[in-house]
């Protein structure tokens, strides 16, 4: 677990903002479009809660899972021979040390200015969730984007069912007094929907080609020194989709819906396109 955490004001929006759309969803949409004790509408409600169960459930994950920290005793083997692959600096071809952390960086560790320390496969520090998404969170966090973006599509289809009933002279009456539900949750839900799904996809072409939100940048500078070389780059974490899926969600299919983590290592050592060869490296 993450140690040391305190009041977060971009945490706090989250929460809140999950639980105003989960009760304007219910008691407001749902209930005015079926009615909460209809078949239809006891569906939904069971259907919208175990969606925004999951956002909450992954969410704390995210939020409280250590992304994944260097041990002070981790040193490159250059010898191992089951560990071919070693990154090294663009300058120098030393192998990667930390001057603020004073210990040599894993594979695909990178230090976190915010936080303050080195994170295990580094992806980004994300101030929604006041966490670096690295190692030991990242499907946690991907599960989350994924579990938002459907609660945020379906509580906007709902909300514009709601709006086509015709409702009797004295419900329009009443309704006036939900207008501004409507409207605060109009202005929320599709910024979030636009946003969250934008994101969502950015994160799936990642685990598709196994990269993390750092290696793609690196990447781009990688493929055009490459380019400007006559050579070209392949990024050596990537293992074929399926397999790259698997690398991040697990073999177990029925397990991608979940934020569990057993299949992840330890973090310190990846397989690579590379593990046949020997004495390879890859510049960063």
């Amino acid at each position: 677990m993450k140690q040391g955490f305190s009041f977060s004001l971009p945490v706090t929006v989250v929460a809140l903002s999950i639980f105003y759309i989960y009760f304007s969803t219910v008691f407001i949409f749902i209930e005015r479009w079926f009615g909460l004790m209809s078949s239809p509408g006891i569906f939904n409600t069971v259907i919208f809660t175990t969606i925004a169960l999951m956002c909450i459930f992954t969410y704390a994950a995210s939020v409280f899972t250590d992304p994944g920290r260097v041990p002070s005793t981790y040193a490159p083997d250059i010898e191992d021979v089951e560990n071919p692959i070693h990154e090294i600096k663009r300058k120098g071809g030393d192998l990667r040390y930390c001057q603020k952390c004073s210990h040599y960086k894993p594979p695909r560790a990178h230090h976190c200015r915010v936080c303050k320390r080195c994170v295990l496969r580094m992806d980004h520090h994300c101030i929604w969730i006041s966490n670096c998404v690295g190692h030991a969170n990242y499907k946690a966090f991907f599960i989350f984007v994924m579990y938002a973006v459907i609660a945020c599509i379906y509580s906007l289809v709902l909300l514009v069912g709601s709006l086509t009933i015709d409702y009797p002279k004295d419900e329009q009456q009443s309704g006036d007094s939900f207008r501004t539900a409507y409207v605060i949750s109009g202005l929320l839900l599709v910024p979030l929907c636009v946003a969250l799904s934008i994101l969502l996809g950015w994160h799936i072409y990642l685990i598709l080609h196994n990269k993390t939100t750092i290696e793609y940048h690196e990447g781009v500078r990688a493929m055009w020194l490459a380019e400007k070389g006559g050579s070209v780059y392949t990024h050596p974490y990537d293992l074929g989709a399926y397999e790259n899926l698997t690398k991040v969600l697990g073999s177990n299919v029925l397990s991608w819906v979940c934020p569990t983590s057993r299949h992840i290592g330890s973090g310190l050592r990846f397989q690579t396109a590379y593990d046949n060869l020997s004495g390879a490296s890859t510049t960063i």
